[in-house]
């Protein structure tokens, strides 16, 4: 069987606002109605961000709701949390965020074979005037293909 994979959120305008260079599978270390709110598709990526701080992987501002049943055992929303990754990962990350304009930004939380992955990124960030041009690119494309389907009618 091959490896199923249910995306639980996705991080689409950071494709926008950045150039991807790398992009890295890191676990998440959860709580339980975390995870049953992931599964309920009840988490936002927008505006969060991860950092190396003392050999550890941290992502910031993840937002994830509360768990409906959750009672009194329910998690906080936006606490900060941990990446899974290998040592040496986690060492080229710190090397890569130390040079200028790189940081480290999760693009989307999927689950594979029942566990919880994030897809983080290393990015730098893109200036008005790129994002004007992939705009204008990805309009011209729609309208050749929309010229194209035109044609073949």
């Amino acid at each position: 069987m091959k490896d199923e994979i249910k995306i639980a959120c996705e991080n689409r305008k950071a494709r926008h606002d950045y150039f991807i260079h790398e992009t890295y599978e890191a676990g998440i270390e959860l709580k339980g109605t975390e995870v049953k709110s992931l599964r309920a598709g009840k988490a936002n990526l927008r505006d969060s961000y991860a950092e190396v701080k003392d050999g550890e992987v941290f992502v910031e501002h993840f937002h994830i709701s509360p768990y409906e049943q959750g009672n009194i055992f329910n998690h906080e929303p936006l606490r900060r949390r941990r990446l899974l990754l290998h040592k040496r990962e986690i060492l080229k990350l710190f090397g890569k965020t130390r040079e200028k304009g790189f940081t480290l930004i999760p693009l989307k939380v999927y689950f594979k074979r029942g566990r919880a992955k994030l897809e983080l990124a290393l990015a730098s960030g893109k200036h008005n005037y790129d994002k004007r041009a992939a705009l204008h690119e990805k309009s011209a494309k729609r309208d050749v293909e929309r010229a194209l389907k035109e044609r073949s009618r």
